[in-house]
């Protein structure tokens, strides 16, 4: 099931069955002329470094359009959940910055019957979110929150507020249906399989954050960039690479106690976990089992260091970005154990979820005085706007939030300033990745 379609289940509901007035009636009882002047859309979400977005709106014009000008739209939005109140901007005006002609995908075209309305979104836009993280006796975690927009033109007094679909791109390339279960655990995953003409392909995993648990698996797609590992960009360096994104139903860190593990005791999830990995890469052939990398941020940098110490054999890499593992639990033995496995840390200094001094500097100093000679650490200052669009060097996102990098592939530079290589040449942190090979 492709990912637009389940998004639609979650988010759409209260659509497919009518929007019920302030008396309790049904739109399916409202008068002709008013039903006539419902107008449909389709929502676009995309996902950006600080998480999904609804970034444009396009509009069934129900007529030919030669030309669009904003000025004469209005885009008003009520976010709604059963979870519980929604905070921050429930509802407000979104800003209209581009119009134009476009097809039913959002594709501009020189005349059509469809108008795409681009709209400012940003890191502290919240109006923008269509989700939020609730901590109710019924909800907990990241949920889906009802969307409304009403588009009205000013001038024709036409008005859209009926959604009919819904584009994520990048996640629209994943299929998201994936379970698994073993040892009584089930696990939701998404998968990307690429057009690699037949030939053999690496596997990229990628492990979630603890914010994005649970059984959706669009929520670690989304929640911090992940699905960029779909981009032709990063594809590109691999001649086309399997993508599997697990999601745990809690936190991989979980001990199975109420509490969780930085290294001191074993987790609950390693083994279903690994258990999946198996029976995914069983069942795709194509997959090189010599290219398996794994990576991940935070909890899932955690369990990306457990699997690396627990299967040194079986990955040609990690990328570990916010390492949740202590390597004070780590023997000397356990760190010769993966000396020879190639690994790239990435890690800002002003993290104070995964204070660096006591995870990712000792780790990496450790491998290094046991003779690793492929490991790397990216250590940043902070993590900034990438994009420059709202702030650039000058905005700092929370110093946690590392794997901003990672996903964008911006990762150079080695602990001590100079540039990563292979063979003499100056390579990013996934050209790095896709030369790894057991």
């Amino acid at each position: 099931m492709k990912a637009k379609y389940l998004l639609s289940l979650i988010v759409g509901f209260t659509f497919s069955f009518g929007v019920f007035n302030a008396k309790g009636e049904s739109d399916i009882f409202r008068d002709s002329e008013s039903l006539m002047n419902v107008g449909e859309y389709t929502v676009v979400i995309e996902g950006y470094d600080w998480g999904p977005a609804v970034s444009k709106v396009i509009l069934r014009a129900g007529e030919t359009v030669k030309t669009v000008n904003i000025s004469d739209y209005t885009i008003q939005v009520e976010r709604k959940s059963e979870c519980g109140p929604v905070t921050n901007n429930a509802s407000g005006a979104r800003s209209i910055v581009y119009g134009y002609v476009s097809d039913l995908k959002g594709n501009k075209v020189a005349e059509g019957e469809n108008i795409t309305l681009v709209m400012s979104v940003g890191p502290d836009l919240r109006l923008g979110l269509p989700y939020q993280n609730f901590n109710t006796e019924t909800c907990k975690g990241v949920k889906w929150l009802d969307y409304n927009i009403t588009v009205t033109n000013t001038v024709s007094k036409k008005v859209w507020n009926k959604e009919v679909d819904r584009i994520i791109p990048l996640v629209d390339k994943f299929d998201v249906s994936g379970k698994f279960t073993s040892d009584t655990i089930t696990m939701s995953y998404a998968s990307y399989v690429p057009n690699s003409n037949d030939k053999k392909s690496p596997l990229i995993i990628w492990l979630h954050g603890g914010g994005e648990g649970g059984t959706d698996p669009l929520i670690p797609l989304l929640g911090n960039r992940a699905a960029n590992y779909a981009s032709d960009e990063i594809q590109y360096y691999f001649g086309g690479a399997y993508v599997l994104v697990p999601q745990c139903p809690e936190r991989w860190m979980a001990n199975g106690k109420g509490g969780s593990t930085s290294g001191a005791e074993n987790d609950v999830y390693n083994k279903p976990l690994m258990a999946l990995i198996k029976d995914y890469v069983a069942s795709h052939p194509a997959i090189d089992v010599n290219r398996i990398y794994v990576a991940g941020c935070s909890n899932g940098g955690y369990m990306g260091v457990k699997l690396l110490l627990l299967y040194p054999d079986y990955f040609a890499a990690g990328l570990i970005s916010s390492c949740s593992y202590r390597p004070q639990y780590l023997t000397d033995a356990q760190i010769a154990s993966i000396k020879d496995i190639p690994i790239w840390f990435v890690q800002s200094a002003d993290d104070r979820t995964t204070i660096p001094e006591e995870t990712c500097l000792p780790f990496y100093k450790r491998l290094i005085a046991a003779g690793a000679k492929n490991v790397h650490l990216s250590f940043y200052d902070h993590v900034v706007d990438i994009t420059g669009f709202y702030g650039g060097d000058n905005y700092y996102y929370a110093g946690h939030w590392s794997w901003v990098y990672l996903h964008a592939n911006k990762s150079k530079y080695d602990f001590d300033g100079t540039p990563v290589k292979i063979d003499g040449r100056p390579v990013t942190i996934m050209e790095w990745t896709a030369a790894q090979s057991k």
